[in-house]
């Protein structure tokens, strides 16, 4: 197995965002300092470098770049999720939300080939940068796209994400109940959620507005992050 290489991103605050497909609307972001990696078109140049992560107990080199989430590296939560849950469906459709320079998707690609798998993000260099890394590992069943750009009808058998707890607990609430009832029956969500930012809230928040239909619960605790799932 290849060694963890891991970078975390720092934490900047952020007021105001919109995260989701809303019909008409554009995607706005207020931020306090400096720019985030929320926004739909970061203001800085790209400049990619390579980035040298293990994926999937491989060792690979990949693109990076600044104006994206954890551009360093494998963020921490990402890290606990990524070594803490089952190997996603092997067939059907996968979901990444919030796919960054795409880690989680990237994974999930690999453990599951015979599966399409959907990255999401508001942000397109993140995208940009998603496709091209998935073109460089010859991974041809990874789309990524933005949340407008997932077709309605799909279903999902799998879902993984480290979610944006950052955007705000309203958008972020509108976020989860966009993606996480388009499960397909028997299918099951996993999320990283750190604890001091409202993990177990978060958790019984989920319970109260999926519904009966769904079951949320704490999978496991590791390194101040939770496991949610939900099936």
């Amino acid at each position: 197995l290849c060694k963890k290489v891991c970078g975390a991103a720092p934490v900047q605050t952020v007021r105001r965002t919109r995260w989701g497909p809303r019909a008409g609307q554009p995607l706005i972001l207020v931020v306090m300092g400096s720019e985030h990696y929320f926004s739909s078109q970061p203001a800085t140049p790209e400049v990619r470098r390579p980035l040298q992560v293990c994926l999937a107990g491989r060792e690979v080199t990949l693109a990076t770049s600044g104006g994206i989430f954890s551009p360093d590296g494998i963020d921490k939560g990402t890290q606990v999720l990524l070594s803490g849950i089952p190997d996603p469906a092997k067939e059907g459709n996968l979901l990444d939300i919030g796919c960054g320079w795409g880690p989680i998707a990237l994974t999930m690609a690999m453990k599951s080939p015979a599966a399409q798998v959907y990255a999401v993000d508001v942000n397109e260099r993140s995208l940009g940068l998603t496709r091209d890394n998935a073109a460089t590992l010859g991974l041809g069943n990874v789309q990524a796209s933005l949340p407008d750009d997932v077709d309605s009808s799909l279903r999902f058998e799998t879902i993984w994400s480290n979610p944006p707890i950052r955007i705000g607990k309203d958008e972020l609430h509108a976020l989860l109940l966009l993606w996480l009832p388009r499960l397909a029956p028997g299918g099951t969500a996993w999320l990283v959620v750190q604890k001091n930012l409202g993990s177990d809230s978060l958790q019984r928040w989920l319970a109260e507005n999926l519904g009966t239909d769904y079951g949320v619960s704490r999978y496991s605790t590791a390194k101040s992050f939770r496991i949610l799932k939900v099936q």
